[in-house]
C-alpha cells in the first residue's frame, strides 16, 4: 500500500470528501447532544491555532505529537501556553483547563515531509493543571484486543466547525498496515490529534489518533497509528518529568507559637 515516504499531507488541506461523509455529521450544540461526547475538547494552543485533543483520565488528554511540538523550534511547546476547552460549544466550554505537563513520543520526528514513522509515533499525551471531575466528562479507555468490523466514528474541531463538535458518527477502515490505520472520515485542519474511535459493546473507545490526511487509492483518505504500547510509554514519561514538589524550611525559634510542648530548659540548682 505504502512506500517509506507517503504522499500525505498534515491535516492542512481540505480535500473533496465522500458523499457519505457529509450525510452522517452532526454538530453537538447542546448539552443533550453533548452527552457521551464531554471528553472531547479543543486544544488552544497560544496564537499558534488549535488541535483537537480527548481526555484518557481526569487530567490527561490523548493528542498528535504535531498538536504538542513547535514547527519552528522542533520543541514541545511551553505547557502554559495550552488550554483543553472541554466540550467546547458556541464559546462556552464544561471545563477549561491550563496544561502542566507535555511529553511526545520519542519516534516522533517533525519533519516538513511525512513518512511512516513520522505518523507511527505522532502521539503526545498532556496533564491539566487540574482533574475534570467525571460528573463533568467521562474520559474514553483505550480500545485493546481484535476490532471486529471497519466501522469507526470521530469527534472533533475543524476549520469552519471550531466553535462545536463535529460528530461523524460512521467512517470506516480501509487499511491497517505498517503501524499505521487507513480510514474516510472527514478530516480536515483542527481534526489533528482527535480520537478515532471503534465500538466496543456499547461504548465506543480510542483506536488511534488522527495524525494526517493524504490519498489512498486515489480518494482523501485519513491516517492514525496503531496506538498499543505507546500511550503506557507516555505515561511513565509524564511520571519521570513529573516536577518535584519543593521542600519548604520552617525555621523555629525558641519560645515560638502557641504550644507548649517544646523544651524546657531546668536550672541545675533544682526548680
Amino acid at each position: 500500500m505504502m512506500r517509506s515516504v507517503l504522499s500525505f499531507l498534515l491535516c492542512l488541506t481540505v480535500l473533496p470528501l465522500a458523499s457519505h461523509a457529509q450525510s452522517d455529521k452532526r454538530k453537538l450544540t447542546d448539552r443533550d447532544d453533548l452527552y457521551g461526547w464531554e471528553a472531547v475538547g479543543r486544544l488552544d494552543i497560544g496564537d499558534q491555532g488549535f488541535c483537537t485533543g480527548t481526555l484518557i483520565a481526569q487530567d490527561l488528554v490523548l493528542t498528535a505529537a504535531h498538536c504538542a511540538v513547535d514547527r519552528a523550534t522542533g520543541n514541545p511547546y511551553a505547557p502554559e501556553t495550552v488550554t483543553f476547552r472541554a466540550g467546547l460549544s458556541d464559546g462556552t466550554s464544561l471545563a477549561d483547563r491550563k496544561v502542566t505537563q507535555i511529553a511526545v513520543y520519542p519516534g516522533y520526528t517533525n519533519r516538513p515531509e511525512l513518512m511512516v514513522e513520522s505518523v507511527q509515533a505522532d502521539v503526545a499525551l498532556m496533564r491539566l493543571d487540574q482533574p475534570i471531575p467525571y460528573t463533568v466528562a467521562n474520559p474514553f479507555a483505550l480500545y485493546s484486543g481484535r476490532v471486529t468490523g471497519a466501522e469507526v466514528s470521530l469527534a472533533s474541531y475543524g476549520r469552519g466547525r471550531s466553535e462545536a463538535i463535529m460528530r461523524e458518527r460512521s467512517c470506516h477502515i480501509l487499511d491497517r498496515q505498517q503501524g499505521l490505520i487507513v480510514f474516510n472520515c472527514d478530516i480536515t485542519y483542527g481534526s489533528s490529534g482527535s480520537a478515532l474511535l471503534a465500538k466496543k459493546g456499547s461504548r465506543w473507545q480510542i483506536l488511534s489518533v488522527v495524525s494526517a490526511v493524504g490519498a489512498y487509492r486515489g480518494r482523501k483518505a485519513g491516517f492514525g497509528m496503531e496506538l498499543f504500547g505507546i500511550v503506557s510509554e507516555l505515561k511513565a514519561i509524564l511520571r519521570r518529568d513529573a516536577p518535584q514538589p519543593k521542600a519548604t524550611i520552617r525555621r523555629l525559634q525558641v519560645g515560638s507559637g502557641k504550644s507548649n510542648t517544646g523544651a524546657k530548659f531546668i536550672n541545675s540548682g533544682g526548680s
